[in-house]
């Protein structure tokens, strides 16, 4: 009975949401985050007790906002639209990889990345991951992780498998977390934009996308310097079948989707979010019809995304919630004790205090801080980019930075888990171990970017 109320619930936040949004309702978000609690009380009795402590921390906070605050309902209901938020815009993005998982070209292509030659493998691989995760998120790991664990296990040198499958999940890895800092589909650059007053993703985009390109550049270059050495005669060559035409498809509909979010949010001056809510599910149910089987397939499709497969997300959910909604009251509950303290943080120079933030996010995350609960701890706290002399967009790109830096790193995002399970190693060691040298690279440029804009 909870799966049947689940999957229509969760689908009925997202509307709310994305009616919210568009119309500038605030009871209606309200509700949409009421609901969302309520989503959680039918998810809790079903994840392992490794959520339950979200629920608990969700619980204390809310009991010291009710006892120790005077007006304590508008920080709550603050929290409540923000886990509201996290749910609508987690059901809009899973309808593309609702969508994308009745594609065959999708499989196609992934298949056709996987079995590049070395020699362009692992840059086939790292554009792969980052054009996946546009429209699978988390899933472009799983597919792409899933073909490169196949392609090593038909190798019998048992050397050569484990280099190759190494290389190959770290380029799916640093492809996918390159989206992070840019795509108006990610949680990082949703998150953000809700969290910094006066951005827009049109504003952050072009120097976010600076901060994509240095990790995929950077990533690259740390792959050709330190790939092992082969000693022996060389592994046969497995031929790639088809053209680069099989990724066409696919780069078609990123065009679509990217392209629909920027004209839209031009056209109508919302936020880029509010526009993604609306235009990733019609986008995919487009993309479903396409597919072809008739009025009878397409609905049975729909009905199994509704009923099966967004209850299949109660983990994600809630995790992802709840991480917005602890930081959110959190953060509003800790802003008078900073206060109380006398602690200034328009004090430092403003590049210093966003480098502190960009490395708060992955230090965070080796203790188990979700970056949604670091960031929506964090960014409230800040002065506003007016106080500190910079652009909003300069926060953004610190915040971004931060988090696909979490995200190549710390053993408890999805990322590391996956790429640890699909190479058969713990995700501490995929973080800081294969990982190490791409990360100490890439932060150091990650954070010269980050100062360079500060100052500009």
């Amino acid at each position: 009975m909870p799966d049947r109320l689940l999957g229509p619930l969760l689908l009925l936040i997202s509307l709310a949401v994305a009616a919210a949004e568009w119309l500038d309702l605030r009871a209606v978000y309200v509700g949409a985050g009421g609901a969302t609690a309520l989503a959680w009380a039918l998810i809790a009795p079903q994840v392992g007790k490794g959520r339950w402590p979200f629920l608990a921390v969700s619980a204390g906070l809310t009991a010291w906002a009710l006892i120790g605050r005077e007006a304590p309902w508008p920080l709550i209901e603050r929290a409540l639209v923000s886990a509201g938020f996290i749910a609508g815009f987690f059901v809009a993005l899973a309808w593309l990889r609702s969508a994308a998982s009745g594609s065959p070209a999708i499989s196609r292509c992934g298949q056709f990345l996987a079995d590049q030659p070395p020699g362009r493998r692992y840059a086939a691989l790292t554009a792969g991951g980052h054009l996946f995760a546009l429209v699978l998120s988390y899933g472009a790991i799983a597919l792409l992780g899933g073909l490169a664990e196949a392609s090593a296990r038909e190798e019998k040198n048992r050397e050569i498998a484990e280099i190759r499958v190494r290389r190959m999940l770290l380029a799916i890895q640093r492809g996918f977390t390159a989206t992070l800092p840019w795509s108006p589909l990610a949680f990082a650059m949703a998150v953000s934009l809700s969290l910094v007053p006066g951005s827009s993703w049109a504003a952050a985009a072009p120097w976010c996308a600076v901060s994509a390109l240095l990790m995929i550049g950077l990533g690259w270059a740390v792959d050709t310097v330190v790939k092992p050495k082969i000693v022996g005669p060389r592994p046969a060559r497995r031929r790639a079948e088809g053209g680069w035409s099989r990724i066409l498809p696919l780069i078609l509909l990123l065009t679509i989707l990217v392209g629909s979010v920027g004209l839209l949010q031009q056209a109508t001056a919302l936020r880029a979010v509010a526009v993604v809510m609306v235009t990733a599910p019609l986008v995919s149910l487009a993309w479903i019809v396409l597919q072809g089987g008739g009025g009878r397939r397409i609905a049975a499709r729909v009905a199994r995304f509704v009923d099966v497969e967004l209850p299949d997300y109660r983990a994600e959910v809630l995790l992802l919630t709840t991480a917005g909604y602890i930081g959110t009251l959190g953060s509003a509950l800790l802003a008078p004790l900073m206060t109380d303290l006398g602690l200034d943080l328009t004090a430092p120079p403003a590049w210093a205090l966003l480098l502190a933030v960009m490395w708060f996010i992955p230090i965070a995350g080796q203790i188990g801080m979700n970056p949604i609960l670091a960031v929506s701890l964090v960014a409230p706290l800040l002065p506003g980019a007016p106080a500190l002399g910079v652009q909003p967009s300069a926060v953004v790109v610190a915040i971004t930075a931060g988090w696909a830096l979490s995200g190549v790193t710390s053993p408890y995002t999805a990322t590391t888990l996956l790429v640890g399970s699909f190479g058969h190693v713990s995700a501490r060691r995929v973080g800081l171990i294969w990982n190490g040298i791409y990360v100490a690279v890439t932060a150091s440029a990650l954070s010269a970017w980050v100062v360079f804009v500060a100052t500009r």
